[in-house]
């Protein structure tokens, strides 16, 4: 329906309009500038960008800035990148499924104490994940994880926040009527789980997935607290390194501007490859 089908006393003024366009103008603005201007400074060289010429046509340095961001200390950036996408990809994938599987589980089955366990979910959600740096910390100092991949990768896995996605979804897109009739032609529960149940929770397990995605691929206090060896960082870590190296040494000021627009480009090709299932995601349960 059309602004022109509704009836006259519901169809917003021109003052209206003009507001409501003028605010999302700004906010697109707010919003695409910053990667506007990273982009353009990711062409520019070290001289053009101390002399604040990054939107002049000249200086390009794109593919030389990108051929020494893999050039630098020996292709430590490749490594960095690499992984990040371990962390992030492996990691939310196995998050979202352990989370989808969870609020499954919350939502269909009914054992002790349930509601109060799922309070205790719900508290997780509230507290910062920097309060649990340190005792994380301490976990993988007595088990000899310090300093090694499994640090950062195993605390990344659980998530209580998608729990309670999971279990949302789980009511919104798994009728109770569906598991009977498969429970009655003989299916077990992990086979109605795994062929039932998922399919149907397919959006849902795509919304945490990228909402896991952006967290690990942004952490940066947790693998600064666990990890020593600069072969082990992730990208954020890594380019943090760099930025703080800068200040003795400009030439890193391009790479860390190189490498801040390639770190950003995972998250815009997941979210352009599965938008269509994060929105049906974002609506389930809206309309009934």
């Amino acid at each position: 329906m059309s602004a022109n089908d509704l009836p006259v006393a519901l169809r917003p003024g021109l003052l209206g309009r003009f507001a409501v366009n003028t605010l999302v103008g700004v906010s697109v603005l707010y919003a695409l500038l910053p990667v506007l201007w990273l982009l353009l400074a990711a062409t520019k060289d070290r001289d053009a960008l101390f002399n604040s010429d990054v939107l002049s046509l000249t200086n390009f340095s794109f593919w030389q800035n990108l051929t020494e961001i893999f050039a630098e200390d020996n292709g430590l950036f490749g490594r960095w990148y690499l992984n990040s996408l371990l962390y992030a990809g492996i990691g939310a994938a196995i998050s979202a499924m352990v989370s989808i599987a969870c609020g499954y589980a919350f939502d269909k089955y009914v054992f002790r104490h349930k509601e109060k366990l799922f309070g205790l979910v719900l508290a997780a959600v509230m507290v910062p994940q920097t309060v649990l740096a340190l005792p994380l910390y301490l976990m993988a100092s007595a088990t000899g994880l310090v300093n090694t991949f499994w640090a950062v990768f195993i605390p990344v896995l659980f998530n209580p926040f998608g729990v309670y996605l999971g279990r949302i979804f789980s009511q919104g897109y798994v009728p109770g009527e569906v598991l009977e009739a498969a429970r009655i032609d003989g299916a077990g529960e992990l086979t109605m789980f795994f062929r039932v149940a998922l399919r149907m929770l397919g959006p849902g397990l795509v919304t945490v997935f990228l909402f896991q995605l952006t967290a690990i691929w942004n952490n940066f206090f947790l693998p600064m607290v666990m990890l020593s060896d600069q072969k082990l960082y992730p990208v954020s870590l890594g380019l943090y390194a760099w930025n703080s190296a800068a200040t003795v040494s400009p030439e890193y000021y391009p790479l860390v501007i190189m490498g801040s627009l390639l770190a950003v480009l995972p998250l815009i090709v997941a979210f352009m490859l599965l938008q269509r299932f994060w929105r049906s995601g974002l609506t389930a349960g809206a309309v009934k």
